[in-house]
């Protein structure tokens, strides 16, 4: 029950969730469901790779899905240090998907490691932040 729930809510969004914003959305709807679980549920749902843990640079872990309900939608993060504004980063030009591309192909062959993924977050000052 824990990890439907838990896939539920984060199905249903784009923020980036922290475990005790998921457990507040888990508890209205089931709530014989303890904090401790929802803690135990999003780590095993690292592990098997369903959903990606993110450090945005704020003392709390943040959870996104892997996949998003519409398939495979990846995305960088822009990340502004002042008001911690997350843009999720898609429109990606050609140029940006080569150069990732022959990144992870020299990694690959100058470290014998098989890349099957790979999360960047760029740190900065949002236009809002900026013009303070």
């Amino acid at each position: 029950m824990g990890r439907e729930a838990v896939l539920d809510v984060l199905s249903r969004t784009e923020d980036h969730l922290s475990a005790e914003d998921i457990y507040m959305c888990v508890h209205e709807t089931y709530p014989a469901i303890g904090l401790t679980s929802v803690y135990r549920t999003l780590d095993m749902l690292v592990n098997i790779g369903l959903v990606y843990k993110f450090d945005f640079g704020d003392g709390r872990a943040r959870f996104e899905l892997a996949e998003g309900p519409k398939g495979k939608d990846h995305h960088h993060h822009l990340v502004c240090t002042d008001c911690g504004r997350i843009v999720n980063y898609r429109d990606f030009i050609d140029e940006e998907v080569a150069l990732l591309k022959k990144t992870e192909e020299g990694l690959s062959k100058k470290y014998n490691f098989a890349i099957t993924n790979h999360l960047i977050q760029f740190y900065g000052l949002c236009e809002a932040c900026r013009k303070k």
